[in-house]
């Protein structure tokens, strides 16, 4: 089974027994919903049960496979604008696709039933990544990965099969608090709390009104990769990713001549392979007008 999840791309893969999650992560969860920290979010508040239990999201499971897969190529980042990664294709469309496999791999074998979860299910993935020992939360709220750092994404496989627990890793990230000084937001606190708020990521994406005089997303107008740029577990050589996480020419050649002369059209082709495709050209125009 391990072997077929990293056949299939990841670099990291682990297995945690579907039970409820503790109550010091659910209290924690609920308490930084109540705080309104997580902004316009409203999902995030939503199905609270499914959060707290996978056996819920889906009959007769019992066991969580939690899989991380890189997507930062070698050399680093690319462009100063755009977050990693959002420049090769949407991540959700290629993770299902290789989950599907996987799920299908178990059912030929084991005879047992799977439900893929991309970022799109309410399942708390960092608690199981963390709880299948594929890696620990930073103090920047990423899931770290030793040896390979921040620059992945995770994926789930809910499966009714029932395999052995791995054991969650021991110790954290260091909390050398490079990522709460270089926060431009403010976002990231030294207590590990965090405000999404007064993240440029969350502002430049998932806030669809006018934009608040402060924080300013500056020369952020899709994403933001600074508290992950600083991080001393992303000086390591990144492991190669998957040929669609290749940062797309187009994107990476999007200047200030380009997205000014942007039309609907433009931008539909530009950003239709890509996770960029869930917002609008008006808010890219808008996240645009604060660049300085």
């Amino acid at each position: 089974m391990r072997a077929e999840a990293l056949r299939l791309g990841a670099v990291a893969v682990g297995f945690a027994e579907a039970a409820p999650v503790d109550e010091a992560y659910a209290g924690g969860y609920d308490r930084w919903i109540a705080s309104g920290a997580h902004g316009t979010m409203a999902y995030l508040a939503r199905h609270s049960g499914l959060r707290r239990d996978p056996r819920l999201l889906f009959h007769g499971a019992r066991t969580v496979i939690s899989m991380a897969f890189p997507y930062r190529p070698a050399g680093g980042y690319h462009h100063p604008w755009i977050a990693d990664y959002a420049l090769g294709r949407d991540y959700h469309t290629v993770l299902r696709g290789r989950l599907g496999i996987l799920a299908e791999f178990i059912f030929n074998n084991f005879g047992a039933l799977s439900r893929p979860c991309v970022d799109s299910a309410p399942l708390a993935e960092r608690y199981w990544a963390m709880r299948a020992g594929i890696g620990y939360i930073g103090l920047n709220g990423q899931l770290i990965v030793p040896g390979v750092g921040s620059g992945v994404f995770l994926a789930e496989l809910v499966t009714t099969l029932s395999l052995v627990p791995d054991a969650p890793l021991a110790g954290h990230c260091g909390r050398c608090g490079a990522c709460v000084r270089v926060c431009p937001g403010g976002a990231i606190r030294s207590d590990g709390s965090f405000d999404a708020r007064r993240c440029l990521s969350y502002l430049g994406i998932e806030h669809k009104g006018e934009l608040p005089d402060t924080p300013r997303l500056g020369k952020h107008i899709y994403g933001c990769d600074e508290c992950q740029r600083i991080c001393p577990h992303n000086a390591c050589e990144p492991p190669e990713p998957l040929e669609d996480f290749y940062p797309d020419p187009r994107l990476l050649s999007l200047d200030i001549t380009t997205i000014h002369n942007l039309t609907k059209g433009d931008w539909r082709r530009l950003s239709g392979q890509s996770a960029m495709r869930r917002v609008r050209l008006s808010q890219i125009l808008r996240n645009y007008l604060q660049l300085t």
